[in-house]
């Protein structure tokens, strides 16, 4: 023990230089009390070897790990189903050949560096107990581990899979080898790709890469102005780009500067903005889509209460008090009222981006669990960031699922854990979005995670309805002769949602297309408005909207009529609803 103090102590200098996920590998490795790691993340970008004068040295995740962190390390090997068995120098190599050719004269020597891991495996620890009386310093680096030790039920994986689990969860465990100084370093982008069994063993170090943060990205900026290839534009600086650039990687950093340099067109607030999107939707294989945000809260109509907490929030945000903010929203309130557009308001109110969850979920088993974790490590290198989950009560949904073998409890569980990390308090905001509060389970809406919870309901009064023409005619961009709206309002009474009332305006517009106009008249309107029926779902509408009422915490948000329920009778109003619809 005294021997690896002294070994921690001696090595603090240079490990404090190291990025952060470097040294937390280097100081579980001087503990000596494990010698199986994990290195997961962004494993597959160009990692700052060094600086030289200024100068960037890049190295692959390979290289930084046998040269920076394992560089004194008597045998490193390295093993990939596509490669074989390889050695960091030539010297390296002959001697694995020499003595494995000694000991097995009569075996091929193309046998000893075998693509496939069982016959690898069995000469590398030959191999490893040759040299551990010798105290040798060994690391072994496999590298696409997905491929050697794959996630999934045990009766589904291949006998190879199988001798692979069971020789890496062995070399974790047997003595020879933990006190030996021998190191096994498996490399994966997501957790959710491996066997649970080695990744949720005790004996098993994880140690995620993170996205490149604004710091290291500035520098590489400047690393490329140097070079000449950084072109901004001039209304941009390196920080400026650097700051803009969150969830971008170097690899598709150095893509986009390349990309404007060969085009030769300037770095421009605008261009940055298409080729952020484009990478990181590419990135994320379609499991997130930015939205696009040109409106913002002025487009908003009625609302008053919700508005206001929202342009408060946004005030906070710019003030740079997020620790004030909520861990995130949940938006209720019937169909039609608005909801995905008040969000998408709020993200263009606040100039934070704004994406969507689309459908991660698949059929294989394993995937879904991957896709997610590399939806939220794309969440945390963007951040901040605005989260839409739209119709959340059917896609996020709950702990007690049945039918998919457990996964549907596992995802739910990591969704809910991310959303409870303080740590991205107004970093990464929430807004689960629902016609059907009540689907949610509690632990999504409790404190700490969405715990603002705002409603939307359709308008009230005639004023309100007139305010809602007045926004939908400016968002649609409508040229329309002055006319008293009131009064054709008032000739409908139609209960509109601002969906309804969009349709009709809509359908006013073709009129006056029809009549080779560019403005829409009174008559466009009345003809459109006594032809409109409304869709007729009266008993799911107000069940929309009683537990939407049930979910407010403040009466502002609440239509005249619900202001004074008995929430008793509310209740029971909620389950006679139910039961007329079938639900339980």
């Amino acid at each position: 023990m005294v021997d690896d103090e002294q070994l921690i102590v001696k090595n603090l200098p240079f490990i404090r230089i190291l990025p952060a996920w470097a040294q937390e590998l280097s100081y579980k490795y001087l503990s000596k009390t494990t010698n199986l790691y994990i290195i997961h993340g962004n494993i597959r970008d160009l990692l700052p070897h060094k600086m030289n004068e200024g100068e960037f040295v890049f190295a692959r995740i390979q290289d930084y790990i046998s040269e920076v962190l394992f560089g004194s390390r008597d045998i490193i090997a390295f093993y990939d189903r596509s490669s074989g068995v390889a050695f960091y120098s030539d010297e390296m190599t002959r001697s694995y050949q020499a003595a494995m050719a000694e000991r097995y004269p009569d075996i091929d020597g193309a046998d000893f560096i075998a693509t496939e891991p069982e016959q690898s495996f069995f000469y590398l620890e030959k191999y490893f107990l040759m040299n551990i009386p010798r105290k040798k310093r060994m690391v072994l680096i496999l590298d696409y581990a997905e491929t050697i030790i794959p996630g999934g039920d045990m009766i589904r994986l291949s006998e190879e899979d199988r001798y692979c689990l069971v020789t890496l969860n062995r070399w974790s465990h047997d003595p020879i080898f933990t006190r030996g100084d021998v190191s096994i370093i498996l490399l994966t982008e997501n957790l959710a790709d491996l066997s649970q069994r080695l990744v949720g063993s005790p004996s098993t170090v994880k140690v995620s890469i993170p996205l490149p943060d604004r710091e290291v990205r500035g520098s590489f900026l400047n690393f490329m102005e140097k070079k000449g290839y950084f072109l901004p534009d001039r209304s941009i600086t390196v920080e400026g780009v650097a700051a803009i650039t969150s969830g971008l990687n170097l690899l598709n950093l150095n893509r986009l500067v390349m990309e404007s340099y060969s085009e030769d067109v300037p770095l421009s607030l605008e261009y940055l903005r298409l080729k952020k999107k484009e990478i990181i939707e590419n990135e994320a294989a379609g499991l997130l889509e930015f939205m696009e945000t040109t409106h913002d809260l002025s487009y908003v109509s009625g609302h008053e209460f919700v508005k206001k907490r929202f342009k408060n929030a946004a005030r906070a945000i710019k003030l740079g008090r997020l620790d004030v903010l909520p861990m995130g929203y949940l938006i209720a309130g019937p169909i039609g009222t608005g909801k995905s557009f008040m969000v998408s308001a709020f993200a263009g109110e606040i100039g934070i981006p704004m994406v969507k969850f689309r459908n991660f979920r698949s059929k294989w088993q394993g995937v879904t669990e991957s896709n997610l974790e590399k939806v939220l490590n794309i969440l945390t290198s963007m951040a901040p960031v605005a989260v839409m989950i739209d119709e959340a009560d059917a896609f996020l949904g709950d702990r007690d699922q049945e039918g998919d073998s457990g996964t549907s409890n596992r995802v739910f569980a990591q969704i809910a854990s991310f959303m409870g990390n303080t740590e991205y308090r107004g970093r990464i905001i929430w807004f689960l979005i629902t016609c059907r509060p009540d689907l949610i389970p509690i632990d999504l809406k409790r404190q700490g995670r969405a715990e603002e919870h705002l409603a939307l309901f359709y308008p009230d009064t005639d004023a309100d309805r007139e305010a809602l023409f007045d926004v939908l005619v400016r968002k649609l961009d409508l040229s329309i002769r002055k006319f008293p709206v009131s009064e054709v309002l008032k000739r409908f009474r139609h209960e509109f949602s601002g969906a309804d009332l969009e349709a009709v305006l809509i359908r006013a517009k073709l009129r006056a297309a029809m009549s080779d106009r560019t403005f829409v008249s009174r008559e466009d309107m009345e003809e459109a408005l006594a032809d409109f029926i409304p869709p007729a779902y009266p008993h799911e509408i107000e069940l929309q909207n009683l537990v939407a009422v049930l979910e407010c915490t403040s009466k502002e948000m609440v239509p005249r009529r619900y202001r004074n329920p008995d929430r008793t009778k509310l209740v029971q109003e909620i389950q006679e609803l139910k039961s007329l619809l079938g639900e339980r």
